[in-house]
């Protein structure tokens, strides 16, 4: 059954995290809308080094593109998350399981449009080493996994998991989502900030998620209690 008590308030933190990676977000939302030109410099000096390594070591690539199509996909992680949304659900925590499902569906419409709105082209090349589909900003396996680890992150965060536990899950989440990022930089389907876009839109995501949901069950439970 889940708990009458409030739970700690995590919302102060929260929307100091959410205002300022919204804010940084959208700064670089600008800056690649209009073209600016250190930036643009930037993303293809990264993009055309780690091109060249991925021709070069085809080993390596096919080991990015598994990585990044199987283990890292935006399906597997939503995958997760959907499992996750069961256990809630047969477990009581039926509030949190609505608001992960919901926050995961928005979050994947939200990328949608910014893709549409912004219509950055991905990177092009003569010898390409894999393909992608839609437009470039933002990284959409960035935000997705930066959604799904935060969300199962500030969901392990209150079940009060163990020292040991809690690292390990940190541990493989920085790792995700990382690892995703320069996964689709160097399969050269991304510029380096769109991936940095999308993780920055995820972080603000997952933190606008807990203030909402600190609030919504604040209420609930004390309308619970009248």
């Amino acid at each position: 059954m889940p708990s009458t008590a409030l739970p700690p308030s995590r919302a102060p933190s929260a929307a100091v995290a959410a205002a300022c990676s919204g804010a940084l977000a959208v700064l670089l939302l600008v800056l690649v809308m209009i073209n600016w030109a250190p930036l643009i410099a930037m993303d293809r000096a990264v993009a055309d080094d780690l091109h060249d390594s991925a021709v070069r070591d085809p080993g390596l690539t096919q080991t990015n593109r598994v990585l990044s199509d199987w283990v890292w996909d935006p399906w597997t992680m939503r995958a997760l998350v959907a499992v996750t949304v069961v256990w809630l659900w047969r477990h009581a925590e039926r509030l949190l399981a609505v608001w992960l499902g919901a926050v995961t569906v928005l979050s994947s419409a939200l990328q949608q449009l910014l893709k549409a709105a912004v219509g950055r082209e991905r990177p092009q090349w003569p010898d390409p080493v894999d393909t992608a589909h839609f437009a470039a900003f933002p990284s959409g396996h960035a935000m997705t996994a930066t959604v799904t680890c935060g969300l199962l992150l500030w969901v392990l965060a209150r079940s009060e998991a163990g020292s040991r536990l809690w690292l390990t899950a940190v541990t493989l989440a920085a790792v995700s989502v990382l690892g995703v990022g320069l996964t689709r930089m160097y399969l050269g389907v991304h510029w380096f900030s769109d991936v940095v876009g999308g993780w920055l839109l995820g972080v603000c995501v997952v933190a606008l998620a807990v203030v909402t949901y600190d609030r919504a069950a604040m209420r609930a439970v004390l309308a619970g209690r009248n």
